[in-house]
């Protein structure tokens, strides 16, 4: 699913009225049906509904559901913010539609007292959508400080009130929405966490735009779906044997952090590497050879891996999880990164030594994976003022070290070196437990080698690593799920997308 800006989505709007063609009061009147259809699902009769517009084509919109729920026998009540604005075309002619019907109208000034909302009422917020362009201010400013004080759902249609689609909304004042009804495909706003308090249930509403300007049209981001994944994911061949499908290298783990090794072998192996070399500390060589009999060990260092020797050998190599931050791993790492020419994952504490010592960036070779958290992006490329520009900042180092960053969180972000960047669509927030990164880095890595590209590898790893977190979500409940049962269910996550 291709995510577009603001600006997009017009054109998508203009582009489906000229080809369908339809006229944009008609392609409205469609949106409200779609929006009608669903308040009358999850709402009965009994919720008096108070529908607040603005003078814009999200309170055309306001002004339609309005019209088509009192046609429905709702109780409805019209609230329309007053401002220098003469309204849009498609507002007035839906305002004039409306006075046909037995509605309550109400018009809102900076002066009037503002509306009381009682218990059991549905508010329709319809002030602003994807055309808002700087904070609200004035009456509408106030109102939406009023409407947040009422513990009462709140549907706001197409975004809520105050919050901007492709940039930040950290200054304004945005409606809270208990539900969000918005069109076609997804919104960049809906899949950052500093909007988390104000989107509540997103809803996309299929209100038939033109499928060729979707397919026609570029996008900066776009989500993983399934039949998307399906397309990258490549079935086992009847001759194949273990060489087939790569020999992974894992340099894990150190005294107290070899669960991070175990995790990450165990997913390198449920995710199909052929074979799997696990670099390891002489303390975990008894630990790795009783949970994970199936991974090979070589082992250097008594308590923290001392060499990786020979390690250009591998098919892919993923180093980080649990090997910790000692001095002597700065030598070590820099070896790494100079010597080999394969496939390789970078995560965990090797993204922290490379974050004490940038002079590592340097070396990291092209196509290189990297997963960091949040906390972890930040020490390797500099603190940002909020989500958007994370994503920004992830999007110009991938180009210009021409690195894949993989960055880990709800809706995880993988950034690539032309400048595309992907949401992936599964996980839940039962996978926010330890381990649940480890994990992942042993998924991507087994996926590299056997010979999937970086990107794909991105992709297809944390597609599964999230498909198998929500099915382990449903097994268990969210709180009780734990990195292990990830493992255990990345064979169910497979068969769904084989």
């Amino acid at each position: 699913m291709k995510i577009f800006s603001a600006a997009q989505i017009k054109k998508w709007d203009a582009y489906t009225i000229a080809h369908e063609p339809i006229k944009a009061i008609d392609l409205m009147e469609r949106a409200a049906q779609a929006c009608t259809r669903w308040m009358m699902q999850h709402f009965s009769l009994h919720h008096p509904i108070q529908v607040f517009c603005g003078k814009g084509n999200n309170g055309g919109d306001g002004l339609a559901i309005a019209r088509m729920l009192i046609q429905g026998q709702y109780k409805v009540t019209v609230y329309i913010v007053e401002s220098e604005n003469k309204g849009s075309p498609e507002f007035n002619a839906n305002l004039e539609k409306l006075h046909h019907w037995d509605s309550q109208l109400q018009y809102i000034s900076l002066n009037d007292h503002l509306p009381v909302i009682e218990e059991r009422t549905v508010i329709i917020d319809a002030l602003f959508g994807t055309g808002l362009n700087k904070p609200p201010e004035g009456v509408a400013a106030n109102l939406i400080s009023h409407i947040n004080q009422y513990d009462v759902p709140i549907v706001s249609i197409d975004l809520p009130s105050g919050l901007f689609a492709d940039y930040s909304s950290k200054a304004n004042n945005v409606v809270g929405a208990t539900y969000t009804l918005s069109f076609q495909n997804n919104k960049l706003a809906f899949l950052l966490p500093e909007n988390e308090p104000y989107c509540g249930e997103v809803y996309l509403l299929d209100i038939g735009l033109h499928p060729a300007f979707e397919k026609e049209e570029e996008a900066a981001f776009e989500m993983t779906e399934t039949g998307f994944i399906k397309k990258i994911y490549k079935p086992r061949k009847k001759f194949s044997h273990k060489g087939t499908y790569g020999h992974a290298a894992l340099v894990t783990g150190s005294h107290g952090m070899m669960g991070a090794s175990v995790l990450s072998a165990r997913a390198c192996l449920r995710s199909g590497a052929g074979k799997l070399t696990c670099y390891i500390p002489e303390c975990g060589y008894e630990i790795m050879q009783s949970s994970v009999p199936e991974a090979m060990c070589i082992t250097s260092g008594e308590d923290h891996l001392a060499s990786v020797e020979e390690i250009a050998q591998f098919d892919a190599i993923g180093i980080g999880p649990g090997i910790g931050k000692y001095p002597s791993h700065t030598a070590l790492l820099k070896d790494l990164l100079q010597t080999v020419k394969t496939p390789l994952l970078i995560d965990a504490d090797a993204l922290n030594m490379i974050a004490a010592d940038k002079t590592l960036m340097a070396s990291i070779p092209p196509l290189a994976v990297l997963t960091p958290h949040h906390r972890e992006f930040e020490r390797l490329f500099g603190p940002v003022s909020n989500d958007f520009e994370r994503l920004q900042l992830a999007l110009e180092r991938s180009k210009e070290y021409r690195i894949y960053i993989v960055l880990k969180g709800h809706n995880t972000f993988i950034s690539t070196p032309e400048g595309k960047g992907f949401f992936n669509s599964t996980g839940n927030a039962g996978m926010a437990t330890a381990g649940s990164g480890d994990v992942l880095s042993g998924c991507i890595t087994a996926l590299l080698a056997q010979g999937y590209p970086p990107l794909e590898a991105s992709l297809l790893g944390t597609y599964l690593h999230g498909l198998a977190g929500d099915i382990a979500a449903q097994r268990y409940s969210p709180e009780a799920m734990i990195a292990g049962d990830i493992v255990e269910l990345m064979g169910e996550a497979f068969k769904q997308v084989s």
